[in-house]
């Protein structure tokens, strides 16, 4: 198959999937290797970026989503209904900071670093999809374990989980010491 027409199918393809789709995937469809699909795709993208276009190619770890682009909102929502927007309190920031950190973890291992119960928080990320259950922990009761989505990747804004911030030590100390006021303030009501 000619780049024209690769172009053409994954173009067809990720416009009809409206999600994202593993590059391999992507690379069975037009009967081509996964890095020549990656340079068809980057190709793609870069002129996506270049024109004046309303649509980017968004990659998420391996997989990649045709996406409008950002500043094309102010015009969707004058046609679409406006999606809901996500409401995150400080406790469900620290509940997915947690998860997004130390994944995959089970709600009593986010309940033992905050200190407190973590069940609203966990349900709301649920709901946002910005964590996901992953399985069950092999261990007595067989607890779920949580992780984070690629919704929380497009999200926040980063194609994997390695370009999360670092966190350093005196960081970690405050949040400790945060949690366990929260859980003070809790003991004295």
């Amino acid at each position: 198959m000619d780049r024209t027409k690769a172009e053409a199918v994954l173009e067809a393809v990720l416009f009809a999937m409206g999600e994202s789709v593993e590059i391999s995937r992507l690379a069975d469809v037009i009967e081509e290797d996964v890095r020549t699909t990656g340079e068809i795709l980057d190709g793609m993208a870069q002129r996506y970026a270049g024109q004046d276009r309303g649509i980017a190619l968004t990659r998420l770890d391996n997989s990649v989503q045709l996406c409008t682009k950002a500043e094309m909102y102010e015009y969707l929502i004058k046609i679409a209904k406006a999606p809901r927007k996500m409401t995150l309190t400080d406790t469900v920031l620290e509940t997915l900071s947690i998860i997004a950190y130390k994944q995959p973890i089970t709600r009593i291992e986010v309940e033992r670093i905050r200190g407190v119960s973590c069940d609203h928080a966990i349900n709301k990320l649920l709901e946002y999809d910005l964590i996901t259950e992953l399985g069950r922990l092999d261990a007595p009761g067989r607890p779920l374990l949580f992780g984070t989505t690629e919704q929380f990747l497009r999200s926040f804004g980063v194609a994997s989980l390695e370009e999360l911030p670092e966190l350093n030590p005196v960081q970690i100390e405050e949040f400790k010491q945060q949690a366990e006021a929260e859980v003070q303030l809790q003991l004295d009501v």
